[in-house]
């Protein structure tokens, strides 16, 4: 395996036994700049290839090298690092401000820099208003959100979020996946985002590593795996079966989705043909361009909110 030169972390054979059980079995992939998606049903692996990141734990074989450097030899990497994990670990009795003051000093701020880059990084997060509350009265939103800031606090190089949209409704996710993406174009802060749900990796990262059974299948460019097809799909408003009869004079077969003509295999010059089909018809166009695929299509034929197909448990690993 070739290591990339502007690789943040790099996995080498990583392997990783519970007992008897695999968590990872030589797993090669590299986590390069930008937000990346590491993608897999519960039990996949996921959270103990953030640990072995973070130098929480040694992996079996193999090895794992974050900005250059081994985490359980080297611990200054960890301050270089955010982590947000996926359990409610936020201490409940004091307040968002004061959390995230003390958790910059534990970085190594001092006093007054600290309560500045929390209240900088509330801000950020839309917690400003509520930053004197004690995270009790929180709802799982703003604990999501209190445990992102809790990462950025001491301005690292990288943070590794274990799902950080698990308890939110719709809403919520596409609140906290725009405050991901919004992280990284701002502040420059790369991303490796843990999650079972492939909706969240493909509205938010540039690059996905997906892992079953503590294998890597999948890893590349989220564009490579979501290009358009030959296929034109063409909405009309009306006249559907006129502008279908249009393209069967010229020798293209049109089939119908709903209110939507979809064109097989068209060739480079078919939109010059599909635009004659559509002046002959008459049929006013809604919409039309070619399809691309997303990754429920690539990975599962399951529903667009669904997770991985899992055969699996619960994310131990």
């Amino acid at each position: 395996m070739t290591i990339q030169s502007d690789a943040l972390i790099s996995a080498r054979a990583l392997t990783r036994h519970y007992g008897s059980v695999v968590a990872l079995d030589s797993a090669d992939f590299t986590v390069g700049p930008g937000v990346t998606g590491l993608l897999g049903e519960n039990g996949a692996g996921k959270s103990t290839a953030i640990k072995i990141f973070l130098g929480l734990l040694e992996p079996t074989s193999g090895r794992a090298d974050v900005l250059g450097s081994d985490p359980r030899r080297d611990v200054e990497i960890r301050g270089r690092l955010g982590y947000s994990p996926e359990h409610d670990c936020l201490p409940t009795n004091v307040s968002g401000a004061d959390f995230l003051t003390h958790m910059a000093q534990v970085s190594g701020l001092p006093a007054n820099h600290a309560r500045s880059r929390a209240a900088d990084t509330l801000r950020h997060v839309g917690l400003f208003e509520e930053r004197y509350r004690p995270i009790k009265e929180y709802s799982t939103g703003m604990k999501q959100r209190i445990k992102l800031a809790q990462c950025l606090a001491h301005d690292p190089l990288l943070i590794l979020l274990d799902e950080p949209t698990a308890g939110l409704d719709p809403g919520g996710r596409e609140e906290m996946l725009d405050l991901v993406r919004k992280t990284y174009a701002e502040f420059g802060i790369s991303i490796l985002l843990s999650s079972h749900l492939m909706n969240d990796v493909e509205r938010t990262a540039d690059s996905i590593i997906v892992l079953s059974e503590g294998r890597v299948v999948e890893e590349g460019r989220v564009s490579s795996f979501t290009t358009e097809t030959e296929s034109i799909y063409v909405e009309v408003d009306e006249n559907q079966q006129e502008f279908i009869s249009a393209l069967a004079s010229k020798g293209i077969t049109g089939t119908t989705e709903g209110s939507t003509v979809v064109i097989r295999d068209v060739a480079e010059d078919g939109y010059d043909t599909i635009r004659d089909a559509l002046a002959e018809s008459g049929a006013p166009v809604r919409r039309l361009g070619p399809r691309r695929h997303s990754l429920r299509e690539v990975f599962t034929d399951e529903d667009v909110d669904a997770p991985m197909p899992s055969g699996g448990t619960g994310e131990t690993c």
